[in-house]
């Protein structure tokens, strides 16, 4: 049985992936593979499962803004983008639709080693954004931001490393791309992070660390994503049901002491 199913609905992808530009928030999904688990962990997983498909994550938070991920790597590099800059005013084209003007100020950039520029490119390609969608060409230039830390990029990277787009599909690279934006405190990167422990998808199960990882989601998306807090809190509930008082107690310790890093 395949966990946490997406959506094939393109129409209402279009729709969310404007919202996403608009609001800077998102949803989240992982494909899901069969896996046999003792009884306990049966239970739990098709418990998690049934909460984020309840919540409506059919398209998840595989989308990020890109607006979201130029600050992102701005953050990760401490550079504060200055009024003027090339990258910022390709960002500001591509959220008002002028995805050629944006494309013709990113590239250059991008092919200079800029890493928004080079993560607006992989957005561009990943959503077919002025250019022929190509999943190998979003992973390339995912593939750059990301070593240049840049958040967006790399939990964008990771997904398409779950779901085999345009890199080979590989659970355990997924989850080290995750883990590397939730690091930095991307609130999608956490979610997806916990979904792979809950499910041991990528990384043994675990549901300490599961809890951690959904907590830490649930308390930094912003307010006015109550869709995807919504979804981390309860599946930070579910798991918690499924463990000891000195698990719980190990989570929330070290949910309270952890910082990006």
């Amino acid at each position: 049985m395949a966990l946490f199913a997406r959506s094939r609905n393109r129409a209402h992808e279009a729709e969310l992936q404007e919202r996403v530009h608009a609001l800077q928030s998102a949803l989240d999904q992982c494909k899901g593979v069969a896996r046999q688990w003792w009884s306990m962990r049966v239970r739990f997983t098709v418990a998690v499962a049934l909460i984020a498909m309840s919540a409506g994550f059919a398209l998840g938070v595989y989308r990020h803004s890109i607006k979201q991920a130029f600050v992102d790597s701005a953050a990760a590099v401490g550079l504060a983008s200055p009024q003027g800059d090339g990258a910022a005013e390709a960002d500001a084209a591509f959220q008002k639709g002028d995805y050629a003007k944006a494309l013709r100020l990113a590239r250059p950039l991008a092919e200079a080693g800029e890493p928004r520029a080079e993560s607006l490119l992989g957005f561009a390609y990943y959503r077919g954004r002025g250019v022929a969608q190509s999943d190998s060409e979003a992973a390339k230039w995912f593939q750059l931001a990301a070593d240049k830390g840049n958040a967006a990029s790399r939990f964008t990277l990771g997904v398409m490393y779950g779901e085999g787009r345009g890199v080979p599909q590989d659970f355990a690279e997924a989850a080290r791309w995750y883990r590397r934006a939730a690091e930095q405190g991307d609130a999608q990167a956490q979610y997806n992070l916990g979904l792979a422990y809950a499910r041991g998808e990528g990384v043994t199960q675990n549901v300490v660390d599961a809890h951690v990882w959904f907590n830490l989601a649930a308390a930094r998306f912003p307010a006015n994503d109550s869709r995807n807090r919504t979804a981390a809190v309860k599946n930070r509930d579910t798991v918690a049901g499924e463990m000891t008082s000195e698990q719980l107690a190990e989570a929330q310790k070290r949910a309270r002491e952890w910082k990006p890093q």
